[in-house]
């Protein structure tokens, strides 16, 4: 009996030794499926994070005879994944387009009058009226819109109404008075429509711009309320960080304020906009970065958007003889800007949608790279390549930035475009993939809807959220589920030049990361869509979820 005493109190003395000896963490996760995205690919159960950061990882039972958590999370078998990064995204204009008037997915021009007068008697107060998401391709007879019924139903009122590639808007007169468009104005690099003498309101790409720059700028106010509901949303889907494609510097500025403010939580990375004044503040220094925001990137527009015309084509359009779209600055101002940036840290990212836009940025990118390097310079979409021209991705180890969902939406159109044999070089995300070895994806929201889930099935399945087409889009380019999870995490991570901090769950990277009720790699392709985020963790702090 005496020897049972001492053996009970044998053991209880070592169990509070055990416990008193654990090193305190500030979160530990258990029992988890964790798909690491290391570069084994390797898998583990729980892991423990310290002042941000992951410093242990392994089997549960290591973990936890070592580790205390003042967070302790079971993930009770379900999948854990890296925070989902997305490659091309516009962060501040979607915040900003969640308090204007949404205006996707309508059916027709009288559908986007109804919901401008819905919003315009809810919101009273504002002077100008903005809104994006109108697609004409889904109205009746797919041709333009005119401002008539807009101009007539709101006399007076300044609005400017953006397509949803944000390469057209339609602009009411009173907004075209205001910046000054008439039936003289020419602008190199954009389109404003006249029809039978009169300005129809149209602008495209470049003209959007003579209305846009004239729109009063935001506040700090008007900054934070935007940027904490994007950020909601993105934590809401699993994305921990954003790239954001084209800001002027008092927008990135003004991340960094609320950055620091603790407002946004967000990780950033950001490209400036092609523009002297950003030139003036960042070029002649190394690039910017704090522990959430790397300003690194500048941002170029090579050409138009697909839907609206204005991509580049080296052949002109199968529905619009005679039209091959156009450049929106001369060749030279993108030679004279590779070779600027060629000699500093900050890397060229280039949009580009046709297959001359892509050729022309393709050649200028190989000869200032000079062949292999680490410069990660990269075209954003790459939409139609010309089968002559993907060897000039790998030639020059230029990254591919696509967004599958792309694909998925323009499918329907997309050969009225080109034509069958010109389609096969678009949306070519497998011949991409294989000039490097890798690729980086990303939505391009809120042209596309937020969801990095339907990036991975737009990317998999090659169909939209219909199920359309059976057996997917252009099948031969469908990446593998790997690829595709790759492509969203370390990969989208190493085209910002951050794969060393984030893109995967290993020791000493940020502990950004997520779980989630669905096995991506293993569930049905039926099912990939259902697939919903418990949690998310950016830097260890809990920021979505329970």
């Amino acid at each position: 009996m005496r020897f049972n005493y001492i053996l009970l109190f044998s053991l209880i003395v070592f169990s509070l030794s055990s416990c008193h000896d654990k090193i305190l963490v500030d979160v530990v996760v258990h029992h988890g499926k964790i798909y690491t995205v290391d570069s084994l690919s390797t898998m583990a159960e729980a892991f423990a994070v310290k002042d941000g950061k992951i410093i242990a990882i392994g089997k549960n039972e290591e973990i936890l005879m070592k580790y205390k958590g003042i967070d302790v999370v079971n993930a009770k078998g379900y999948p854990v994944y890296p925070g989902f990064i997305d490659a091309h995204a516009h962060f501040v204009g979607y915040g900003r387009s969640l308090f204007e008037v949404n205006l996707y997915d309508c059916k027709s021009w009288d559908e986007v009058i109804t919901r401008v007068q819905t919003f315009v008697l809810a919101n009273p107060n504002e002077k100008w009226i903005r809104g994006r998401g109108w697609d004409q391709n889904k109205f009746p007879g797919q041709a333009y819109p005119d401002n008539a019924k807009l101009s007539a139903t709101f006399p007076g009122k300044p609005i400017l109404l953006e397509r949803v590639d944000g390469h057209a808007a339609i602009a009411s007169n009173t907004a075209l008075e205001l910046g000054k468009v008439t039936t003289t104005s020419t602008i190199q690099g954009g389109t404003i429509e006249v029809k039978d003498g009169k300005v129809t309101g149209l602008l495209i790409d470049n003209a959007v711009g003579l209305v846009s720059r004239i729109v009063p700028r935001p506040v700090k106010a008007d900054y934070r309320k935007w940027l904490d509901a994007a950020q909601n949303r993105c934590f809401e889907q699993g994305l921990t960080t954003i790239t954001d494609c084209g800001l002027m510097y008092y927008e990135a500025e003004m991340i960094d304020t609320l950055q620091r403010d603790s407002v946004l939580k967000m990780r950033v990375y950001v490209m400036l906009t092609d523009s002297a004044s950003n030139f003036l503040r960042y070029l002649g220094k190394k690039p910017y970065k704090t522990d959430k925001l790397y300003i690194k990137g500048v941002k170029a527009y090579a050409d138009g958007a697909l839907g609206s015309r204005g991509a580049c084509l080296l052949q002109p359009y199968t529905d619009k003889p005679g039209w091959m779209g156009f450049l929106l600055n001369p060749i030279s101002h993108y030679d004279s800007l590779a070779a600027m940036l060629v000699n500093t840290d900050f890397q060229m990212c280039t949009h580009a949608i046709g297959d001359s836009g892509n050729r022309m940025v393709l050649r200028i990118y190989n000869k200032y790279l000079k062949g292999k390097n680490d410069k990660r310079w990269r075209i954003e979409h790459a939409q139609i390549v010309n089968k002559e021209d993907f060897n000039l991705f790998g030639s020059a180890s230029v990254i591919p930035s696509v967004q599958p969902t792309h694909a998925t939406s323009d499918m329907y159109w997309a050969a009225d475009r080109l034509g069958a044999e010109r389609l096969k070089g678009g949306y070519a995300y497998k011949q991409l993939l294989e000039q490097n070895g890798w690729i980086a994806l990303g939505t391009d929201f809120p042209v596309e809807d937020i969801s990095p889930i339907k990036t991975f099935y737009a990317a998999v399945a090659r169909m939209d959220a219909k199920g359309s087409p059976k057996g997917g889009f252009q099948p031969e380019n469908k990446l593998t589920r790997e690829q595709a999870l790759k492509g969203m995490t370390i990969w989208a991570a190493k085209a910002n030049c951050m794969e060393h901090e984030t893109g995967s769950l290993e020791i000493g990277k940020k502990a950004d990361f997520i779980i989630v009720n669905n096995d991506l790699m293993l569930a049905p392709e039926n099912e990939l869509l259902d697939t919903k985020v418990f949690t998310t963790f950016v830097g260890g702090d809990r920021v979505y979820g329970k």
